[in-house]
């Protein structure tokens, strides 16, 4: 809760302001205009969607959409948002505590249904599921399926904005783009429950409507499950990396948060950007391969032993094979070493031949060596490592990751963190830092100062 920015909460109470009045009408009606509540359908209606919502578990809210369509084809606006409170309200997604996530996701659920309710009234959506029109109320579904999903995508985008620098407009395209096609299905799915919910069959015929959208609700849950594991495993990889590798710990999060930064800015959708910051935090993985005395040697390395540390890439590119989403970070880990202008390893790519996303990830790369401090030297600042960066584009760094790095730093700032346990004591003002070279770092630690250095200058990396 006290995560929560002031912003945020003025965004959530306008949208619980909003959501009242929407379910005001459901009280005894005091005019002939109002229309009286159907409850023997709204209860029914209600106890469906809840228990949907509780069967999705934790990670499945939004189950129930199916029969919240069916509620927006068969009920007056209010009566329908009255039928997404209770369950939006008890969705296992928040903790019972958080009292102001739980007000906005039932606001959200309140107003999405409300609009979509309006939009079926006006093309007469009850009366032509009553007549069993269904070509017209084909077209009644369709419209208030895109209505709900306008609202629902429009409001995260909003809360999105308000929790942090995000483009509402750029927040709500992407969601818009991911939320439509799930929700224009649940939308025929809605149509069908509210025939049958009309027929003679009754409601019970109704539920066997939702038998198999809770089919494919399994099957998401299985690859979801599966999901998981694979980044539980990540995490795992990462973590051992960070202990093998004391001098970059936290550099694998770091990178990973960059890359996904210059994906976004490229304009990649949503999966793929995950990709690029899987690929961010494996790129050094196959460190793990690497002898542990070579990565903490005092002194210069001898050829056969800087040929060792330059395999690492390829023991990552084996590490992670068996995950299946990580195809395109596979080649970003093989080939992040690789320069422009073919100079880098292990194959010595160059130009277009480097993959889009290994050229992602080296700009992500370099930039959080230069910028994070470490016991040898101290970081540089972003405005520093920019400037690098854009002298060796061109020549080791794609220029057009480099700028996107550049537009979006502008837009959301970076904030490096410390990754060596020795920088826990700040160095006195005015003490230089020691020289790479005379302060017995290892070698490996020297070199990495030499990683970013430009095309030029040996990589030991």
């Amino acid at each position: 809760m006290e995560a929560v920015p002031p912003r945020a909460r003025a965004t959530v109470a306008c949208a619980v302001l909003g959501a009242l009045p929407c379910l005001l009408p459901v009280l005894p009606a005091t005019h002939a205009q109002v229309p009286h509540t159907p409850w023997a359908t709204v209860l029914p209606l209600v106890a469906l969607y809840a228990g949907c919502e509780r069967l999705g578990g934790r990670r499945f809210t939004g189950t129930g959409c199916p029969v919240l369509l069916a509620a927006v084809l068969l009920l007056p606006p209010s009566a329908a948002a009255l039928v997404a409170l209770p369950g939006a309200l008890l969705a296992p997604g928040e903790r019972p505590d958080d009292v102001l996530r739980r007000a906005w996701h039932a606001a959200q659920q309140v107003l999405a249904v409300w609009t979509a309710a309006h939009v079926s009234a006006a093309l007469g959506g009850r009366t032509v599921v009553a007549d069993c029109r269904f070509a017209a109320a084909l077209g009644c579904a369709a419209a208030a399926a895109v209505a709900y999903c306008l609202v629902l995508t429009a409001l995260d985008a909003l809360i999105r904005a308000a929790c942090g620098p995000v483009s509402p407009i750029r927040a709500w395209r992407e969601l818009m783009s991911r939320t439509l096609g799930p929700v224009t299905v649940h939308g025929l799915a809605g149509l069908m429950t509210a025939v049958l919910w009309r027929s003679p069959y009754g409601p019970v015929a109704a539920l066997l409507m939702l038998l198999p959208t809770g089919a494919s609700w399994w099957a998401w849950a299985q690859y979801d499950r599966e999901r998981a594991a694979h980044r539980a495993t990540i995490r795992a990889l990462v973590q051992a990396v960070d202990l093998k590798d004391g001098y970059t710990r936290g550099h694998s999060e770091r990178v990973g948060r960059a890359s996904a930064m210059i994906a976004r800015e490229l304009g990649m959708d949503d999966e793929r950007v995950e990709v690029l910051r899987f690929a961010g935090l494996l790129h050094d993985v196959g460190k793990l391969g690497v002898p542990t005395r070579l990565l903490r040697k005092e002194g210069p390395l001898t050829a056969e032993e800087r040929r060792i540390i330059e395999l690492h890439p390829e023991y990552g590119h084996e590490m992670v094979r068996g995950i299946s989403f990580l195809d395109e970070a596979r080649a970003a880990i093989l080939h992040h070493h690789e320069r422009l202008d073919g100079s880098g390893y292990p194959y010595g790519l160059s130009g277009d031949r480097i993959p889009e996303c290994a050229r992602v990830v080296a700009v992500a790369d370099a930039f959080d060596a230069m910028t994070s401090t470490r016991s040898y030297r101290p970081a540089r600042p972003v405005p520093a490592a920019l400037r690098e960066l854009r002298r060796c584009a061109g020549a080791q760094f794609d220029p057009r990751m480099v700028t996107a790095l550049v537009r979006a730093l502008a837009r959301h700032g970076w904030h490096p963190a410390v990754t060596s346990d020795d920088d826990r004591t700040p160095r006195p003002p005015g003490t230089p830092a020691p020289a790479p070279g005379t302060d017995g770092t290892p070698e490996r630690a020297r070199a990495d100062l030499r990683k970013t250095a430009g095309p030029r200058e040996h990589t030991r990396r």
